[in-house]
């Protein structure tokens, strides 16, 4: 049996910690554990690796349980130091919010009306600040983790061999204030794996422990954004005492009222529906979906805010809604709408009143401002949800990024938001969905599905902290696009937008996204062209590391006979449609046409449909569905609609 660490800030826990230090510098960098004989140091991709067995025996932590941690925090990845959304550090994700954030300028784009609905005046909340006065203990684990290792904070920041001794030292803490000692099995870590997560519920923790589980039952390894390779093996029988977590103290949050998966931790936090009078009401609308209309899309944002600051807002009547924010540090869900009614979140009123909104916590203009991994699995777990409750098909064309819903005038074009971003990694995230993108044509096949490797593809951005200024190089989804096979020719123009294109972090008019489908214009060695917003796209592609698969599928054409075809950003019913009591939408072209002998991937036929409901009496809602049909198509880098009597359909 291992003796438990001291109490910290004791004598016995100060000396206890920089023994374990230097014992963990020594191996982790020179020499092999235990003082035994010296040795040659370690190869460059394997310190990493050695840091963990290191601080596993420095602080009695198995290390499968540091290697699970780590890898639900981070991957494995330090992001060069850099820290995440909420302010965690280093690959144990240590976090440091309050100096994160005072080194933080946060940017949004766009100003859209968050209903984009013609029948009432756009809404224009105002600006609300995401930043939480006091921090909770789950945003400063680092200076606890400095206290127990006797590091510097900027050490524990800035170098991943002593970020993965703090983290251990934090596990070795938490096993110790739950009474229990050290152990060799890691079947006896559930509890202090649950508290590391900062969560001050037991829901959370739990959930988040049973990912580490997860983790360290399946196994894994990969090479991280350092080079460095981290391998963890599988334990597959791997059964832990979840009894311990009993003695952790903590809360008991209400699942009651929540659509969630249990393999999640959800609570109900409800957005208002209150009047204001004169007519005027917040912050969502309630409807009776699937069975008034059903639920086409899940549209993923992030919050451009911090967790406390995020549940502040939408529990503002007068601010805008959505359904469910995902926390960052353990991937714990709040709900505030229920699926049956329409959140404020798209920017588009056909999208909102077919669609549920996810709000992640993070911030698209810092390329390092990293989200976790616990807050991928978790919003994954909850989309297959979602996804198979209402039939939602899993492809970009349906799971749509905030920056993919379209202007439904022309006139919104220009002031849509552009989130979650470049930096959200969608290849990852369809894998968690259980749907990676893979070839699935031929190598000469007429469509193709974009599919950069995320850590290699670092496109150039500028305008992330000040604008014109590069963005620091990092990983992305996003692959740029060219007027010619030449990355010196000029970029795609968007017209909609009415500027030249630029390099602008905010800026879509030639950017196209990982798992998006296009149909294949023309080839030129390493360079794939693509149908796009009326015109030919190029982005390289070479054979040895392709930026995009073969796919195939069906694509759209105009009708014979016609020279081009207008593209909508809603698909709303014929005048003829509407009932006595609800005003006709107009059904406005956007500034775009497709032209004859271009071909766009559709996403399903769709009908015209208008959900009126701009009243705080129900009463008066009512779903207006047409005999005008649509095809959702991807035409640039958002989705758009097109009537499908103007088109045909054949296969890619």
């Amino acid at each position: 049996m291992r003796p438990s660490v001291p109490e910290p800030g004791s004598a016995a826990g100060s000396r206890r910690a920089r023994g374990a230090v230097c014992a963990l510098a020594a191996a982790a960098l020179t020499l092999p554990l235990l003082g035994a004989a010296p040795a040659p140091p370690p190869p460059d991709t394997a310190r990493l690796q050695q840091a963990f067995a290191a601080a596993a025996a420095a602080y009695d932590v198995p290390q499968s349980v540091l290697l699970g941690v780590s890898y639900l925090q981070s991957r494995w990845d330090a992001h060069g130091g850099a820290p995440s959304v909420t302010g965690g550090y280093g690959p144990m994700h240590l976090t440091d919010a309050r100096t994160a954030l005072a080194a933080a300028e946060h940017h949004g784009a766009g100003a859209e009306d968050p209903r984009g609905d013609d029948a009432r005046p756009p809404l224009r909340p105002g600006a609300r600040s995401p930043r939480a006065d006091a921090l909770p203990a789950r945003l400063t684990t680092l200076p606890a983790a400095a206290r127990l290792t006797g590091l510097s904070p900027e050490r524990l920041r800035e170098d991943p061999v002593a970020n993965v001794a703090g983290g251990a030292a934090l596990l070795a803490e938490a096993q110790r204030r739950l009474g229990e000692p050290p152990s060799e099995d890691p079947a006896d870590w559930y509890g202090a794996v649950a508290r590391f997560s900062g969560a001050d519920d037991t829901s959370s923790a739990s959930a988040y422990a049973d990912e580490v589980f997860e983790v360290i039952r399946t196994g894994g390894e990969r090479v991280t954004d350092a080079g460095q390779r981290v391998a963890l093996a599988a334990h597959p029988g791997l059964a832990p005492d979840t009894s311990t977590l009993g003695r952790a103290g903590l809360r008991t949050a209400s699942t009651a009222g929540t659509e969630c998966p249990a393999t999640v931790s959800c609570e109900w936090i409800p957005a208002p529906y209150e009047e204001f009078g004169d007519g005027d009401y917040g912050n969502h609308d309630l409807g009776n979906r699937p069975a008034s209309q059903p639920v086409r899309y899940i549209v993923v944002h992030d919050t451009e805010g911090a967790w406390e600051g995020v549940l502040h807002m939408v529990q503002d009547p007068t601010y805008v809604s959505w359904q469910y924010s995902l926390r960052s540090t353990d991937g714990h869900i709040a709900q505030h709408v229920k699926a049956k009614d329409v959140a404020w979140h798209a920017g588009n009123w056909y999208v909102n009143a077919a669609s549920i909104g996810l709000e992640h916590e993070g911030f698209l203009t810092e390329p390092d401002a990293w989200y976790t991994e616990a807050m991928y699995r978790s919003s994954a777990r909850l989309v297959k949800y979602l996804a198979e409750k209402h039939g939602i098909p899993l492809d970009r064309q349906h799971i749509l990024g905030h920056d993919t819903v379209p202007g439904p005038t022309s006139g919104a074009v220009p002031g849509m938001h552009t989130d979650p971003g470049p930096y959200w990694d969608w290849r990852h995230y369809f894998e968690l969905l259980g749907r990676p993108f893979e070839a699935t044509a031929g190598q000469h096949a007429g469509m193709v599905t974009i599919r950069p490797d995320y850590d290699a593809n670092r496109p150039v951005f500028t305008g992330c902290a000040k604008a014109g200024e590069p963005c620091a190089a990092h990983g992305s989804s996003a692959v740029r696009l060219y007027s010619d096979h030449d990355e010196s020719s000029p970029l795609i123009r968007d017209i909609g937008l009415g500027s030249a294109p630029t390099t602008g972090v905010n800026d879509l008019s030639s950017r196209a996204s990982t798992g998006q489908q296009y149909a294949v214009a023309e080839r030129w060695g390493d360079w794939t062209a693509i149908w796009y917003l009326g015109q030919k796209a190029w982005f390289r592609n070479p054979k040895k590391q392709p930026t995009a698969v073969p796919a195939s599928g069906l694509v759209v054409t105009p009708r014979k006979g016609l020279d081009s075809v207008p593209v909508y950003g809603r698909a709303y019913p014929e005048e003829a449609a509407y009932p006595e009591g609800v005003p006709a939408q107009t059904v406005s072209p956007l500034p775009y046409t497709l032209p004859k002998g271009q071909r766009y991937v559709t996403g399903g036929k769709v009908p015209g449909e208008y959900y009126y409901a701009v009243t705080f009496d129900e009463a008066s809602h009512r779903v207006v569905t047409g005999e005008d049909l649509y095809y959702e198509i991807q035409f640039g880098h958002r989705v758009a609609f097109v009537r499908a009597a103007d088109v045909t359909v054949k296969p890619a």
